[in-house]
């Protein structure tokens, strides 16, 4: 399945090859950018049904941080008929806003577009420890982890991509001349 799921991210040109720096400040061969599936919801409610599949349990509420999140959120939250909210930043951090409230004890299930450094998913956590959830799990399209995580949660994932990163002064793209490319909405 992991196949079609990878041709489904090619055919709408998610995932792209060049010379890009990431959010983390890292560079890397290759970019996922979801938005571009996430335009088909015919295609995305496919993938995303992968990755709900693998779920051990249903959750109460799916938060997604904005912005990769939102969309993503959405489609999981139709999909197991629960409530989708969302977290955003206000001056650069990431916080729970418009009204949205967690019930006490309610089993979270954190929703991301794609899952490299955990940045996103650990301000989201951090954003909901006051409401007194409890998260169990990070859903994402893309999982590019490579094992060190800012946090201990299971990962249920689309596909798993392995798509190499460098910090940028041991990036071998930069040492043949290329210029990186910013292609992600986060300022860091």
């Amino acid at each position: 399945m992991s196949e079609q799921i990878l041709k489904i991210l090619q055919d709408t040109e998610a995932v792209l090859s060049g010379h890009f720096l990431l959010s983390s400040g890292k560079h890397s061969k290759g970019y996922v950018q979801c938005a571009k599936l996430l335009r088909y919801a015919d295609k995305a409610e496919i993938v995303l049904r992968e990755a709900v599949k693998k779920l051990p349990q249903k959750p109460d509420i799916v938060v997604g941080p904005a912005m990769g999140g939102v969309i993503v959120s959405y489609e999981v939250g139709r999909q197991l008929g629960v409530e989708s909210i969302f977290t955003e930043r206000v001056e650069n951090v990431m916080s729970l806003r418009r009204g949205f409230d967690i019930p006490k004890g309610a089993k979270i299930l954190i929703a991301e577009d794609v899952l490299t450094t955990g940045k996103s998913t650990k301000e989201t956590i951090d954003a909901l420890a006051s409401f007194g959830g409890e998260v169990i799990g990070v859903l994402c399209i893309v999982d590019r982890t490579d094992g060190s995580l800012p946090f201990d949660l299971p990962i249920y994932s689309a596909v798993k991509l392995n798509i190499e990163t460098y910090e940028a002064e041991h990036c071998p793209l930069c040492k043949q001349g290329s210029v990186p490319v910013k292609p992600g909405s986060r300022r860091f």
